[in-house]
């Protein structure tokens, strides 16, 4: 028998299933876009990687205290491969899990999961309201005001940055621009 490899169908689907909040909905687009991205950058499977990013936070909105351990159960009824559920899990490192990311795409994914927050929401207080016009500078003082999106875990993505090997001005760059081309889909094309 093949092995089930999930399509992004099948990915947004499942998303759907478990997540009704429009926001959730577009942080998974953004994760998925960023992890299409860094795919492309490092040569690896780009469908792969944005299904995982897609799926990222499954279990967030029905099982916000099993964040990270429900959606094992939930991968597992629909027939994930193992390894999709490793990267999911990978991305709650020191967070809500103990595994720690090891692979290119969950060290990508560990690193821009909280960035994507951060790049959304410096987007959304600009003037133009628009990803197609930041810049990583701009995002940078956002980072270092503790108090702007407070929520925000700034050690999580400094350590991202750590595991992938980049500064953080890079890592901000990169993580623009794979947001941009899905600008219109995550509420961020604004009124350039």
């Amino acid at each position: 028998m093949t092995p089930f490899v999930p399509t992004r169908e099948d990915a947004f689907t499942l998303l759907k299933k478990y997540n009704k909040k429009q926001g959730l909905i577009r942080h998974a687009l953004c994760v998925e876009a960023v992890m299409g991205h860094f795919a492309r950058r490092f040569n690896e499977d780009e469908e792969k990687w944005r299904v995982i990013g897609l799926v990222h936070d499954l279990d967030y909105e029905m099982f916000p205290e099993e964040h990270c351990h429900k959606c094992v159960e939930l991968f597992k009824e629909h027939h994930w491969p193992e390894d999709y559920i490793r990267a999911v899990i990978s991305h709650g490192f020191g967070i809500c899990t103990d595994v720690k990311p090891e692979t290119n795409l969950e060290k990508t994914l560990y690193a821009i999961d909280e960035l994507t927050g951060l790049v959304a929401s410096a987007a959304l207080v600009r003037p133009s309201k628009s990803i197609l016009d930041i810049k990583a500078k701009s995002v940078q003082k956002k980072f270092k005001d503790k108090r702007f999106a407070a929520a925000i875990d700034r050690q999580v993505i400094l350590k991202g940055a750590d595991f992938l090997d980049m500064d953080l001005p890079e890592l901000i760059t990169q993580v623009i621009l794979g947001m941009q081309p899905v600008a219109q889909d995550i509420g961020l094309k604004g009124n350039l």
